[in-house]
């Protein structure tokens, strides 16, 4: 389907005797995140057990790959690639042995300064077993002075720019971290004695763990035998909270920010319809993404809702398409038109973005085809117009239709009678039901922080080099 990649999800647990099970739940509740690989890294008191490969979930493991990942403390990943290639190099947690120890790392977000500090740590000696940004942080660790294991983070964390929700694993200790301006979900939980945090809460729900709060932006939190620390090394920032959880990525069940995600689909839906006049006799989502919002804008126009298009769960990764060529074949796999509720209808199509128009194109054509009278398009955010350089794998600007259309254009490539996009200001009077403060920079192309490669040179040099530095004078 042609929508924004997932990014990630991370999980860690400290500390129970089922560790690895338990993760390997958690990153099946996560699998909508990332469907490229999956990994466990599990520490039973004197060494890691690691499994991870190419896949889903699911595929990966089974009862006997978790009976080996021994061990009270885990962490875990599943993986959309954002930064660095599709192959088991890049696959997390990533896990290294160094003169202090081992250490496993699993990250949801980007590094926007990543190639350029990992040049810099190159000219220094250090060796990279991935392309990933991900080990720009373990080497960052590795090169620092400090003696202690929190200061030795904080360096790191310091030298980088750009959005990371974090889970590690040393000897002993599960850490946690959030970047200051908290653009990617991170959430901690308890069950019973047991600590466990996660991308979102739908993977504390199923364990059954209870939700206590989100890991606050900045903040760095070290779990082990003796309970937690909570450290804020960092300078306040404003927040900049990824608004495309909200729109697309998270699952509706989950509490994200701190708000439930179907309440704010659908308000967005709500929304929606107080800015539209459409005359219609239904009203159907594009399955699943658009079903929250389709519900609130059906309620508040007071149009029938219907299952206009039926989704199959079941499609795998691949499939191998006749060579007689059905058209729109690859869709057609995963979407069917109801033709007995839309033939002869005026009928309002509802779905969260449109990246490309490729696929739009395509539903619209069956809608079309299935006997609709009338096809009119509402999107539940605005036009998606700028890239994404904070953990979301989105095309480039040329390639993003409403970056270079009218709505106009892209109504007259899509196929329908009318099309209409949420306003920026409606979506987040919306999302803002608490105050909150959100990264919108993929419709308004305002970042919250620069996207280039630059990067304190001074910063660096003095975490590699903290005596040289000292030396010459550097603050």
């Amino acid at each position: 389907m042609d929508k924004f990649h997932e990014e990630c999800g991370v999980f860690g647990i400290c500390c129970d005797g089922e560790a690895s099970k338990l993760t390997y739940l958690g990153l099946y509740a996560l699998q909508h995140r990332g469907q490229e690989s999956a990994g466990i890294v599990a520490h039973d008191g004197r060494r890691f057990y690691a499994h991870k490969a190419m896949g889903l979930v699911n595929d990966i493991f089974d009862e006997d790959t978790l009976d080996a990942l021994k061990g009270h403390m885990a962490i875990g990943h599943v993986r959309y690639s954002t930064y660095g290639s599709t192959v088991i190099e890049n696959a997390q947690p990533l896990v290294v042995n160094n003169h202090r120890g081992g250490l496993a790392v699993a990250h949801n977000g980007n590094l926007v300064n990543a190639g350029r500090i990992r040049h810099k740590l190159e000219e220094a000696g250090s060796i990279f077993q991935s392309t990933s940004d991900t080990e720009v942080v373990i080497h960052l660790m590795a090169q620092s002075k400090r003696e202690s294991l929190i200061d030795r983070l904080t360096d790191a964390l310091t030298v980088l720019k750009g959005s990371y929700s974090l889970v590690m694993l040393t000897e002993g200790k599960l850490i946690a971290a959030r970047d200051p301006r908290g653009f990617r979900p991170l959430v901690l939980g308890r069950l019973k004695d047991t600590y466990v945090v996660a991308s979102e809460t739908c993977a504390l729900d199923l364990i059954e763990a209870r939700y206590v709060r989100d890991v606050a932006p900045g903040e760095i939190i070290i779990f082990d035998e003796n309970g937690l620390q909570s450290y804020s090394p960092f300078p306040k920032e404003d927040h900049s909270f990824c608004i495309f959880e909200y729109i697309y990525f998270a699952r509706p069940d989950s509490i994200v920010f701190g708000q439930n995600v179907y309440t704010i689909r659908k308000s967005f839906g709500e929304k929606l319809a107080r800015e539209d006049d459409i005359e219609a006799d239904l009203v159907i989502p594009v399955p699943d993404s658009g079903v929250p919002a389709a519900v609130g804008y059906a309620q508040t126009a007071g149009i029938p809702f219907e299952f206009g298009l039926i989704r199959n769960h079941y499609v795998g990764r691949t499939f191998i398409e006749p060579a007689q060529g059905i058209r729109h074949f690859g869709v057609k796999i995963k979407l069917n038109p109801v033709k007995q509720e839309l033939c002869g209808k005026r009928v309002v199509v509802i779905d969260d973005s449109i990246v490309r128009g490729t696929t739009a194109k395509k539903i619209i054509g069956m809608i079309r085809g299935a006997g609709a009278k009338e096809i009119h398009m509402r999107i539940s955010s605005p036009p998606t117009t700028h890239s994404c350089y904070f953990g979301i794998d989105t095309p480039t600007r040329e390639e993003l239709i409403a970056s270079n259309h009218s709505i106009k254009e892209v109504s007259d490539f899509i196929g329908v009678d009318s099309l209409k996009y949420l306003s920026l200001k409606g979506l987040m009077d919306s999302a803002n039901q608490t105050g909150l403060s959100f990264c919108n920079a993929c419709f308004s192309g305002q970042y919250p922080i620069s996207v280039g490669e630059d990067v304190d040179s001074e910063v660096i040099q003095l975490v590699l080099f903290p005596k040289r530095s000292r030396a010459m004078g550097a603050v």
